[in-house]
C-alpha cells in the first residue's frame, strides 16, 4: 500500500474525516440545556449587543480561525477545485488544533472569482476572530488579501505566501551563518515566482537581503527588464513579478545559478540538475522546497556537493520547510492579543524566534519522533522540528509582542512570563503545574548535587536548570569526562559546580570518611569501607547533602531504583516523627490530577501504621502543588463490607490519620471506582467524608498494587506522570525514572528545590 492508498484509507476509516465537534461545556441536564440554549442563552446575546468585543468571552470567536479556499492551487496538484481540497483545509484545523489548541471551521467556496470570495470572508467576519487564506492561485490571493487586510477588523493571514517565506527565511538566516556570508552581500536566485515565491523573497529582503541580487526565474526564464510580459502595457502584466525584474543578459534558470550562493525553489520538481549545484559558489544553499517533489532531490544534491546545506519540504530529509512551524502558532500569539492584523514586523518575530530555538538543546522526545540519538543546530539542522513543543511558547510569544509593540494588539499583553505559563497549560496541564514548579524554585535557587554528572542527559539538564534559575547544578564525576562530553553536547555549563573524588585534597575524603563511618560503624562498615563507599557517586553525593554542601539530590537517569535511593537511606535521616519513607506519582490528566501512594518503595509494609503515615505525606505533598487533598484509603471492600484482615488494616489506619491530622479529608476503606465517582458516594454512601466531590489523593494498600494501578493508568489514560517523589526524608532526595529524559530531569529538580526549601 503506498502513502496515497495508506492516507485513503486513514480518512475514511471509522468516523470519515479527521475532526469533529466537542462540547466545552456540561449538557446532560434539562438545567444545562436551559443555559446553553434558550431561555438562558439570551443572556450573552444581550451582553454582546451591548459590547461586541464581549463575543470573545461569551462564545468560541476568540479562538476560531477560519480556513478559506477555493482549491485552485491547492498543494501541488493545482486546481483541483473546492470540494477535492476540502481534505487539505480539514488537515489545516488538525493542525492548528494539535499544535496551538486554535478550532478552525474549513469554509470550501466553490468559485474562481476574487470578489465573491472577498464578499463571502466578509460576510462572516462576526463568526471568526481570524482567516486563513490557502490553496489560493496568484496573482488573485495577492489581491483577495490585499482587499481582505484593507477592509475586515480580523487578521488575515495567506499562509502559502507568508508561512513558507517565515520559516525558509529562519532557515537562511541560520544558514548563512553556518557558512559565514553576509546576508547583503549573497547572491540568491528563486525557481517560481508565484504567491509563495514572491512572499520569500519580500521576507528575505526584509531580513537583509539586497533586492538587487535577488534573480527570479518563472516557467518563462528569468524576469528580465524589457521582458514583453512584463510590460505594464502587456495584458497580463503582473505588478508582483515586476517588482523582481533585473538589468541581466541571463535567460535561463541554468545561466543565472552560475556561482550563486542560494537556490530557492517552490515551483515543480526536477528543475535543477547536479551541474547545476556544482556551478554553485562555495558552500551553496540549495532550499528546493516544491511538493510532494523537490526541484532537485536530497540525495541528488549532496552527491553534487558535499559542501552543500539542503532544504526541502518533505519529512524524510533534514531540514523540513514545513509551514505548520508557522500558522498554528502565528495565529495563537495574534488571537491572544486580538491584534487586528498580522503585520510585518509580527512575521519577522516569527521568523526570528525560529531561528532562535533552532540553536538550543534539542528535547529528547523530538529526538526519539525522528529515530535519532541526538540532534543539533548544524547544517542538517536549521530550524526547529514540527513535534518541538517549545515552538508554540517562544513563536506565540514573539509574535503577541510584536503585535503589541506594533500597535496592532486590542488587548495588549502586559505580563509575558505569565502569558508563557498560559500557553504552556495549553500543551496539557502537566506542563502547567511543571511550570508552577519552576517559578517557586526560581524564587530562591537551591544548590542541587547530581551523583551523576558524567551522563549527557545530566549536563544537558544542568545547562537548561541554570537557563531557567532553578538552582546551582553540582555535578560528581571525572572533570576530564564532563568537560569533554561538554564540549560535545555544546554546552556552556557557567556556574555549574564539578566535584572530582579524585580532586579532593586527603582532609576534605577524611572529613567524609568519618561522617560515613559515624553513621554506618554500627552496620559493619569499618572506615576502610566507609573509604571504598565513598567511590560510589550515590553516597558522596548523599554526603554533600548530609554536611550542607547541597540542598537537594536528584539521581537515577542511569540506575536501578534500589542502587540510587540504598545510600540516601541509609545515610540521611527520615523527617521528625516520621517511620515510613514512601513514594508518590502525580498523575495528571486532561481535566484532573490524581496522586497515589506508595507507587515504589514500602514492599510488603501495609501496616496500619505505614498506611496512614503514607496518607499523612501525601496529603502534605499533594498540598504543594496547590490543591486541597481529598484522600481515598482503597481496599478491595467498601467501608466494611468484607470483614477481612487486610480492610480492617486499612480502616484502622483511616482512624489513625483522623487523630493524628484531623484537617485531612479523608475515608476509607473503599474500592476505587467508589473513590473517583462522586455519584457512587453521594447516592450510596453519604455518610462519607469524601460526599461533595471525588477523591484525588489514592493510597493503596500494598506497593504492588499502586506499581500496576499508577503504570496502568499513565499509559491506558494517556496522562502526564510527575514522579516518582521522595516522601518523609529530612532532606529533598529525589530519584528519577531510569531512561527519563532531560524534561523529567528538570522537572524533578525544580520539585526538589520546592521540596528542600
Amino acid at each position: 500500500m503506498n502513502i496515497f492508498e495508506e492516507s485513503c484509507e486513514y480518512h475514511r476509516s471509522g468516523r470519515p474525516g479527521k475532526i469533529e465537534i466537542a462540547l466545552t461545556k456540561p449538557c446532560q441536564t434539562q438545567h444545562d440545556l436551559s443555559l446553553a440554549y434558550s431561555p438562558g442563552v439570551a443572556g450573552p446575546c444581550l451582553e454582546i449587543e451591548k459590547n461586541p468585543a464581549d463575543a470573545n468571552i461569551y462564545t468560541m470567536k476568540g479562538n476560531l480561525v477560519a480556513v478559506v479556499s477555493n482549491g485552485t492551487a491547492v498543494l501541488g496538484l493545482g486546481d483541483i477545485g473546492a470540494l477535492a481540497g476540502k481534505p487539505v483545509m480539514e488537515g489545516k484545523g488538525v493542525l492548528f488544533k494539535r499544535f496551538a489548541d486554535v478550532d478552525v471551521f474549513d469554509i470550501e467556496i466553490n468559485s474562481h472569482n476574487s470578489d465573491e470570495i472577498i464578499k463571502v470572508c466578509q460576510l462572516l467576519e462576526p463568526t471568526f476572530g481570524g482567516i486563513n487564506l490557502e490553496d489560493i492561485k496568484a496573482p488573485e490571493c495577492f489581491y483577495i488579501e490585499e482587499t481582505l487586510k484593507a477592509t475586515m477588523n480580523i487578521p488575515v493571514f495567506h499562509d502559502d505566501q507568508h508561512g513558507t517565506a517565515i520559516i525558509s527565511g529562519a532557515a537562511l538566516v541560520n544558514a548563512l551563518e553556518l557558512v559565514k556570508k553576509d546576508i547583503s552581500k549573497v547572491r540568491v536566485v528563486f525557481c517560481g515566482a508565484g504567491a509563495s515565491g514572491i512572499a520569500c523573497a519580500k521576507m528575505w529582503e526584509t531580513l537583509g537581503v539586497r533586492r538587487e541580487n535577488f534573480l527570479m526565474v518563472d516557467t518563462k526564464g528569468v524576469l528580465w527588464e524589457g521582458r514583453e510580459d512584463l510590460d505594464p502595457k502587456h495584458p497580463k502584466y503582473n505588478k508582483y513579478k515586476a517588482y523582481f525584474t533585473q538589468k541581466t543578459n541571463l535567460r535561463t534558470l541554468e545561466q543565472a545559478l552560475k556561482e550563486a550562493d542560494v537556490f530557492c525553489g517552490v515551483s515543480v520538481k526536477d528543475q535543477v540538475t547536479k551541474d547545476m549545484v556544482r556551478s554553485m559558489a562555495k558552500d551553496p544553499i540549495v532550499f528546493a522546497m516544491a511538493n510532494p517533489d523537490p526541484e532537485i532531490t536530497y540525495p541528488d544534491a549532496k552527491d553534487a556537493r558535499k559542501d552543500v546545506i539542503m532544504a526541502t519540504g518533505r519529512s524524510d530529509y533534514p531540514n523540513q520547510v514545513n509551514n505548520v512551524l508557522g500558522f498554528p502558532f502565528i495565529f495563537r500569539g495574534t488571537l491572544d492579543c486580538h491584534a487586528s492584523q498580522i503585520n510585518e514586523e509580527m512575521k519577522i518575530a516569527a521568523s526570528k524566534s525560529l531561528a532562535a530555538l533552532a540553536k538550543e538543546d534539542v528535547p529528547d522526545y523530538v529526538c526519539a519522533a525522528y529515530k535519532m540519538d541526538r540532534i543539533h543546530f548544524g547544517r542538517e539542522y536549521l530550524i526547529p522540528k514540527p513535534v518541538d513543543h517549545r515552538v508554540l511558547l517562544w513563536e506565540a510569544v514573539a509574535v503577541a509582542k510584536a503585535a503589541c509593540e506594533s500597535g496592532v494588539a486590542r488587548k495588549p499583553i502586559t505580563d509575558f512570563d505569565a502569558y508563557r505559563d498560559q500557553l504552556e497549560a495549553r500543551l496539557g496541564h502537566g506542563r502547567e503545574i511543571v511550570r508552577m514548579f519552576i517559578n517557586k524554585a526560581k524564587r530562591a535557587p537551591q544548590r542541587i548535587v547530581f551523583p551523576e554528572g558524567e551522563h549527557p542527559k545530566i549536563l544537558r539538564a544542568a545547562e537548561l536548570i541554570m537557563q531557567e534559575g532553578i538552582g546551582t547544578p553540582v555535578l560528581i564525576g571525572h572533570t576530564n569526562i564532563i568537560e569533554q562530553r561538554k564540549e560535545q553536547l555544546g554546552l556552556a555549563l557557567h556556574g555549574c559546580e564539578i566535584v572530582d573524588i579524585h580532586k579532593l585534597t586527603p582532609d576534605e575524603i577524611n572529613n567524609y570518611v568519618e561522617e560515613l563511618w559515624k553513621v554506618r560503624h554500627r552496620k559493619g562498615v569499618t572506615r576502610a569501607e566507609a573509604r571504598k563507599l565513598l567511590g560510589d557517586p550515590n553516597y558522596l553525593g548523599t554526603m554533600f547533602l548530609r554536611l550542607g554542601k547541597a540542598d537537594a539530590l536528584v539521581a537515577g537517569v542511569g540506575q536501578h531504583y534500589p542502587d540510587t535511593i540504598r545510600p540516601a537511606l541509609q545515610l540521611l535521616k527520615k523527617k521528625p516523627g516520621v517511620n515510613t519513607v514512601a513514594a508518590l506519582y502525580a498523575l495528571v490528566f486532561k481535566e484532573q490530577t490524581v496522586f497515589l501512594a506508595d507507587t515504589a518503595v514500602n514492599l510488603g509494609r501495609n501496616e496500619p501504621e505505614n498506611l496512614a503515615e503514607t496518607a499523612i505525606l501525601s496529603a502534605d505533598t499533594v498540598r504543594k502543588f496547590g490543591v486541597e487533598p481529598r484522600v481515598a484509603m482503597l481496599s478491595f471492600s467498601n467501608f466494611g463490607s468484607v470483614n477481612h484482615p487486610d480492610a480492617r488494616k486499612v480502616a484502622q489506619a483511616v482512624e489513625l490519620v483522623r487523630k493524628q491530622r484531623p484537617d485531612i479529608v479523608i475515608d476509607g476503606e473503599m474500592q476505587a471506582d467508589t473513590a473517583v465517582m462522586e455519584s457512587i458516594i453521594n447516592n450510596t454512601y453519604p455518610f462519607s467524608a469524601l460526599k461533595g466531590g471525588p477523591a484525588n489523593t489514592l493510597i493503596f494498600p500494598d506497593m504492588t498494587s499502586a506499581n500496576i494501578a499508577y503504570k496502568l493508568l499513565w499509559h491506558l489514560g494517556h496522562a502526564d506522570a510527575i514522579g516518582p517523589i521522595l516522601m518523609g526524608m529530612d532532606k529533598s532526595v529525589h530519584v528519577l525514572q531510569r531512561e527519563c529524559d532531560v524534561s523529567d530531569i528538570v522537572q524533578m529538580a525544580a520539585y526538589a528545590v520546592v521540596d528542600a526549601k
